[in-house]
């Protein structure tokens, strides 16, 4: 690749550096650990700029760059990593019952497993279409849609505070 995808690829990452630390936050839920996420990743695509086969999949390029060093960060991390309170007060304002839900919400998606979790979040907090969700996760479109709607359907039985709502996930899950 030429000098021209390289600084197509800059200007990608200057442009969205927010979301970039977002969709990091979102898997780590640590504001150092997410910016590591994200500062590896920058690396790891300016070093791979070449490997980038059409400068128009830079999007959907990066965002798998992204999601593997959030995913790595992860396991890698695993017993270190905590849910941090502090970080969310912030968030509390008048509006208790929202926040209160909300925070409801993001802990269902964390517990889901990888798989549905990176489909939700690119589905929702990100607004990409299935067909993007599909060339990032390198699945096929029916794949996509079934993570979106067994992660959804999780979601809600979790939301729901349903009986035996552990072994129905894990169930639901391991059938991925």
């Amino acid at each position: 690749m030429s000098n021209i995808a390289q600084e197509n690829l800059i200007d990608y990452i200057k442009c969205n550096q927010n979301k970039l630390y977002k969709i990091a936050y979102t898997y780590v839920k640590n504001q150092d650990l997410a910016l590591d996420i994200v500062q590896e990743s920058i690396t790891k695509a300016l070093e791979n700029i070449n490997k980038l086969k059409n400068e128009e999949f830079v999007k959907t390029w990066f965002y798998r760059i992204l999601i593997n060093e959030a995913l790595k960060t992860i396991k890698k991390n695993k017993k270190y990593m905590e849910y941090e309170l502090s970080d969310n007060e912030n968030y509390l304002n008048s509006n208790e019952e929202i926040v209160v839900q909300n925070i409801d919400i993001y802990n269902s998606i964390d517990k889901l497993n990888d798989k549905l979790k990176t489909v939700i979040i690119l589905r929702f907090f990100e607004n990409l279409k299935i067909e993007e969700i599909a060339v990032i996760t390198k699945t096929n479109i029916s794949t996509v849609k079934s993570r979106l709607y067994k992660g959804i359907e999780i979601i809600k039985k979790n939301m729901r505070g349903e009986k035996n709502n552990y072994e129905y996930t894990q169930k639901v899950q391991r059938s991925i």
